[in-house]
């Protein structure tokens, strides 16, 4: 994913805002200021993500602690997360961050302890999108309004989804870095 991704996604809202428009002006204009009120809260609640000193987060702690309902992550297997978690838009790809969230090459304690704690932030920042999604009805009204806010809301459990499913996997990988550690003094 590159910088082209935001560019795809507003390029494909525009086009169904456009859709809508041929069969309902009024309702197309609610749509785009929904997404309108959408992107003003994407946008705060990363830059409020950047901000969050990490060492606020804690993984083995509420309410980021794997539960014994997830199985270590399982649950979210049986839902297939392998298969489309990696073809969902990540800003970390394209949001130009100071911190590269990926293993690669860099499975050191101090690394995964910051990657456990960047799921911690990703995962506070889609439940509070989730929360305050309803607020695009301040702005836009009518059926059009609630549907998109409706879906915006929804559509940041899958994230949400890929946080808890990482967790779980990124402890194991930090236990086995600390394990190795002291050999390598």
């Amino acid at each position: 994913m590159t910088l082209l991704t935001p560019l795809l996604i507003l390029l494909v809202v525009a086009v169904l805002v456009g859709l809508v428009w041929l069969f309902s002006p009024a309702a197309a204009l609610q749509a785009a200021i929904s997404v309108g009120v959408i992107a003003c809260m994407g946008i705060s609640t990363g830059i409020l993500g950047e901000l969050l000193p990490r060492r606020w987060f804690n993984w083995d702690k509420f309410p980021f602690k794997t539960y014994a309902w997830e199985d270590g992550g399982k649950l979210y297997e049986r839902l297939k997360i392998r298969r489309w978690k990696d073809k969902m838009p990540d800003k970390s790809r394209w949001g130009g961050h100071i911190y590269a969230k990926t293993i690669r090459g860099q499975n050191d304690p101090e690394n995964v302890t910051r990657l456990l704690q960047e799921t911690c932030v990703a995962e506070l920042i889609h439940w509070l999108l989730l929360v305050i999604s309803p607020a695009v009805l301040l702005f836009a009204h009518g059926p059009m309004a609630v549907l998109v806010a409706a879906l915006y809301g929804l559509s940041n459990f899958p994230f949400i989804m890929i946080q808890r499913y990482n967790r779980p996997r990124l402890r194991t990988l930090l236990k086995r870095c600390k394990r190795k550690e002291p050999e390598l003094v």
